[in-house]
Formats: structure tokens, sequence, C-alpha cells
């Protein structure tokens, strides 16, 4: 069997991030984000919700070192009745069994595949050896069999696999994978490693198609991403086989859950399991639907698979997810999942801002999925979307000091109305922690990877994707990368090559200044634009390319069809989208209105402990009518406004300055 990638991601070994933006991310992420994740997950925050994650680890290796002394632990007697959202309201007395969600080993797994990025950026040995004891005690954890989840180790192992749909073992599994593979990259050490693929062997026993296993796969997807990952880490073909079945598998007739569950088989043109994209084949998907982060994780590893395998079915379904999302169910922000109801997606062109859920590990899944697709078919608007995500929604998700975050990113905010009726999901301030603390570890093991969003290659090409300060090794030629993202759309390429040889570099035209740029190209070089990239070939040696890509505040409408956006309008400048807030503005946002044809004027200052470009305007307010006694309505007539400097900050940035009211879209005054 032979699989084989057109394009492989450069990583880490092969970059050099020298960019000030992300250098000081980086940084925070690693001297700030990280030690206090770690308390966080240890249970030594003050004001932070508990996480028992580690404690639960602690516990799971309690039964092994019992077990292996020849002593037994009793089932929980409260475990099948206790369920696992309930929480001990006293840590201090906690029992031998598991606390928190049925998903919490997850959050361990997703710190050390950050600590794993950060040790490929830079060594550093207190850190390795902090996450060498985390790893020691979650292979103490392991059972002698490879099995690996604490809620059914300190539960009841005896049902382990019996609800796939819901209890979220693969899940885990996927993310223990995933920090196993890049922390053997980062440090060369394989006990992680070891202990994902004894536990991959033990799921394979189990899960599959041949007599006496069960059908079942995924109902959080993630481990369709991991298995790829360990099949190209290991060469191992049986897991690229198990995580292809997993695709293929699901959402065949009769459902698998049905079955698990032991409920009736569905009617003949009954669709079931939509929150879970098992409602229908892979191949078959034609929208995006069910929760937002389990449907861009699939598809995620359906691209995995379709650069893999070559499958052309897999390709196309997803294009048309891709196509889907993007231009009928995307906030301007990049934020995906308009419905607090099952976290998901919802109609076409519902966004409601206000309500909006917006969870930041979608925004963190939909990324990963514009990197897959742009592994197997090059095109901007792959790299496009990729860095809308970044600079919005995934550096919203965490305050400027990496100590707070944000699980959900509405588009509107009126503090007063938060954590009420429809509106519980939203928060005015960032959160210390959450119970369900799926976001924070995401964020800081995504953007610790960010070097693995710059630039890809393949055996003639070498694509710059996003335009981060940087050096870029690929054989012999080496391309240093200068920029001033995301506020300077002036770009600087150097080139030198030890061997005099012609090579093609492609460089993305972003979508955000469309064909208005200028460049500076050395003469004889040949120039070919495709696919949004202008492809540059030539005998490199030491040259320089220039390119000014125009960074001009751009006004934008929504779709006529975005019913919560007629007549507003939102501000962009390049891929950063823009947001007024309180703390500027004053309450009372929606009284606010932009003009036709004013100028934004940018201008360089701090929001809180953050230098950015703001962005200035002449506008209007309405002054409203406040009569005693008068009544709620009321016979049209022209509201009377004062002139005022309306003022942008990036949306990014919001809610640093304490609680108060935030919107992006803003009535435009025709």
């Amino acid at each position: 069997m032979s699989h084989k990638k057109k394009i492989c991601y450069l990583d880490a070994v092969h970059v050099t991030l020298t960019d000030a933006f992300w250098k000081e991310k980086l940084r925070l992420i690693r001297e700030e984000m990280i030690p206090y994740q770690w308390e966080v997950l240890n249970d030594r925050m003050p004001g932070a919700a508990p996480s028992y994650c580690i404690r639960n680890f602690r516990m799971a290796a309690k039964v092994q070192k019992k077990q292996a002394e020849g002593g037994s632990i009793p089932v929980d007697a409260e475990w099948s009745e206790r369920g696992f959202e309930k929480w001990p309201a006293d840590p201090e007395h906690l029992k031998e069994a598991f606390y928190g969600f049925v998903f919490q080993d997850s959050d361990l797994y997703k710190w050390l595949e950050a600590v794993g990025w950060q040790l490929m950026l830079s060594p550093d040995k207190a850190l390795e050896k902090q996450a060498d004891e985390a790893i020691d005690l979650i292979c103490s954890a392991q059972e002698p069999d490879g099995y690996l989840d604490t809620y059914y180790i300190l539960g009841n192992k005896n049902k382990a696999f019996t609800n796939l749909k819901d209890h979220h073992e693969l899940y885990c599994f996927g993310h223990l994978t995933e920090a196993a593979v890049v922390y053997a990259k980062a440090t060369g050490k394989t006990r992680l490693l070891d202990a994902a693929k004894r536990y991959a062997d033990w799921i394979r026993q189990r899960l599959g198609k041949e007599e006496g296993k069960k059908r079942g796969y995924p109902g959080h997807e993630i481990a369709e991403m991991a298995l790829a990952a360990l099949y190209e880490a290991t060469g191992d073909e049986d897991f690229y086989e198990l995580g292809k079945y997993f695709i293929d598998e699901r959402g065949k007739r009769p459902y698998y859950y049905d079955t698990e569950q032991g409920m009736a088989p569905a009617g003949k043109n009954e669709l079931r399991y939509e929150y879970n994209q098992a409602h229908r084949p892979v191949a078959e998907m034609e929208e995006a639907v069910g929760h937002a982060v389990r449907a861009v994780y699939l598809y995620a590893g359906v691209a995995d698979y379709a650069g893999l395998s070559g499958d052309e079915a897999y390709l196309a379904a997803s294009r048309r997810l891709w196509e889907n999302i993007t231009r009928e169910k995307m906030y301007i922000t990049g934020g995906i999942g308009a419905t607090r109801f099952g976290e998901a997606f919802s109609f076409p062109y519902y966004l409601p801002n206000e309500l909006a859920y917006s969870e930041t590990c979608a925004s963190i899944g939909m990324a990963m999925f514009d990197k897959r697709m742009l592994q197997i078919d090059v095109d901007s608007r792959y790299a496009d979307d990729l860095e809308k995500q970044i600079y919005n929604t995934i550096l919203a998700g965490m305050a400027l000091d990496g100590k707070s975050f944000f699980y959900v990113n509405p588009l509107e905010v009126t503090p007063i109305l938060c954590g009420t009726d429809e509106r519980s999901h939203v928060k005015p301030v960032r959160q210390k922690w959450f119970g369900c603390a799926c976001c924070p570890p995401n964020i800081a093991r995504f953007l610790s990877s960010i070097e693995t969003c710059i630039a890809s290659r393949d055996t003639d090409t070498l694509y710059l994707h996003q335009y981060i300060g940087s050096e870029i090794r690929s054989g012999s030629l080496t391309l240093t990368v200068q920029a001033n993202m995301p506020y300077d759309g002036n770009v600087t390429l150097r080139v030198t090559s030890s061997e005099k040889e012609k090579r093609t570099i492609a460089v993305r035209i972003p979508g955000w200044c469309g064909q208005d740029y200028q460049a500076d190209i050395p003469a004889g070089t040949r120039k070919e634009k495709r696919g949004g990239y202008l492809y540059l070939t030539r005998s490199w040696e030491n040259d320089t390319v220039s390119f000014c890509f125009p960074m001009k505040p751009m006004v934008y409408l929504a779709d006529f069809r975005v019913r919560q956006d007629a007549g507003k309008a939102a501000v962009m400048l390049g891929p950063v989208c823009y947001c007024l807030e309180e703390a500027d503005m004053g309450k009372d946002l929606h009284l606010l209105h932009m003009l036709p044809e004013e100028p934004l004027t940018p201008k360089k200052e701090n929001v809180s402990t953050e230098e950015v470009i703001t962005l200035t305007a002449e506008g209007l307010r309405e002054i409203p009518s406040e009569t005693p006694g008068q009544p709620l309505y009321c016979k049209f007539q022209s509201p009377k406004t004062e002139p005022v400097v309306l003022k942008w900050i990036p949306y990014y940035t919001w809610a640093n300055r304490g609680p108060g009211e935030m919107q992006v879209w803003t009535r435009y005054h025709f």
C-alpha cells in the first residue's frame, strides 16, 4: 500500500520564527499560559474552577498499583448514578472515584502537546522534566492491556466502549496520540508514544468490520486526525487502516449508535445523529451540521485521508463542506457554530451576533481543516481563512496576559444580559477556567504550533502561506521572510541557495488586498498566477523579492440573507476584524451610526498591554428621548443625533479593560 501527500508541511525543525508579534505571543504562552494551566490542572489556582484532571490520573495510577500488588478496587457505588457532570462540593475530601467531565483526561494531553511544540522552538530542561513527570503519571495509570481512560478505570472497566456516542474515550485517545507524536518529535522520547500505540492496538482489536468486533466509531471526532499522524510517525499501516475505517463506517445503516443504545433501527428516510455527523456516510455529506467542533475535526481528518489516499470522494466531500461553511455558516470573525443548542451549526445564513456560540475550539478546528486543505489543494482561499481564524477568534480566546479565556466568542455583548435565558453561555469577560476546559489548552497547543502554518513544500515548489517573520529552510534553499503582520502589508523575501538551482517559490496574494498589490521581482524570473498564488521560478542564488500588499481599512456588508446584519456594517484592516467597545464609546453602542464615505483613520496606540492599530471615523449617536412617562412606542419622527468619533479596536483585544458592551456590526447611515 502506498500513501503519499502531494505537499508536506514544514515543521519547526525547518522554520525559525523571527516575527516580533508571534515571538511575544509564544513567550506569553511559554512563560505565563503553560505554567498557569499546569497549576489549574493540579487544582492549585485560587478562583479557578477545579479541574480534577491530574487528580484523576493519580487515582487511576493507585488502581494499577493496587492491582499489581494483588489487591482490588471496588467499583464506585455512586458511579452509575452520579453521572459525569456532577462535581463534588469539597475537593479536599474526594473519594477514589472519577470527577469532572468524561473527557477530562484530554486537558492534560493538550497541555503536553503545547509543551512539545514549545520544546521544538527552544529547549527547556525544567519544562521537559515537568512534562516527563506528567507522562510518567499517565503511563502509570494505563491498564496492563493498553486501555487508558480514567473515567472507566475509576468507574467500571467492564463498561468501556459501551457508549462510544457520548463517552469520549476515542476523543481522549485522539488527544493522547497527537500529544505523543509531537512530544516524541520534540524530545526523541517515546514513552508516551508507546502508550498511545498500545492503546491504539487495544482499540483495533475491538472495533472494526471483522467478526467479533464492534462496528463502532467516535462520537466526538479527532481520532481520525490522530491516527493519520500516528501512521505518518510510525509507518504502521494498521493505524492508517483504523482511521480510514472510522471515516468509512460513519453514517452507515443500520446506525451503530442505534445498536449500541438498544434502539429500533431508523426508518428508510429518517436521519439520526446529525449532532455527531453520523447521519449519513462522509462521501454523501453536503452540509456542515451538528456540533461545530466535532464537525470540523472530522472534516480535517477526512482531508488528511484524502491527501494520504488520493481518494477523490474524500476530497470532493472536503471541498463541499469547506465551501458550505465559509459561504453560509461563518461569522466575519471566522467563528463557526451559531447556536448554543448543541454548540452547533444552524441554518444557512443564520448568524446571530449576541447569541453566537462561536466556540474557540471550533475556530481551532476550522484552522486545522484549512491547513489540511492546503496540503492537498493549494488555493489561497484556504490560507486566507486560516489567517482569519488565527488573528480573530483564536487570539480572542485568550486574554492579553494569557491567564483567562473565552469559551464562546459573540459578536455583540450587553453585560447586563449575559448569563440570562438564551444568553447563558455568553460571558462579558474571560474566565480563569471552565469545568469543561477544552478551549484553554487547545489555544496553547495550536498557537504553539504556529510555525507549521507558515509554509509547505513539494518536490518542486516552496509555498509561502502566511506572512510571519521567519527563516525557512528547504533543501539548499533558505527563504528569509521579513513582515510586520497583522497590521502592515509590506513584505520582503530574501532567498539564498547553497546550490544554484532552478526552484519555484509560490507566494499567496492575500484576499483582503485583491489584485491591488505591487511587487519588485528580479529580472528574468518566470511568473505565473494560479489558485491565488504567484509562482516565481528562477535559479535562486542571492535574491530579494518585495511586496506591498495595501492594507487599507475596509467596510464590509453581510449577504442580504444574514438578517441579523441588515442595515449594518463591519470594519476590517487586512485580516483583522474590528469592534466597538464601551471602554472607548460609552454605553448603548446600538445608538451609534457609521456614515457613508467617511474615511477610517488608522492610529498606533495601546489597548491594555497590546500595541495595536485602532481605527477612527466620524459618525453619529442617536439622542434618545427620555421624557418621564413616555409610552413604550410612539409615532415615527426623525431621531435627534449628535456627531461622535467612532473608535474601533481589534476584535481579539476586546474585554481586556474590564466588562462592557461590545459590537462588531454597527448601524450604517445609508
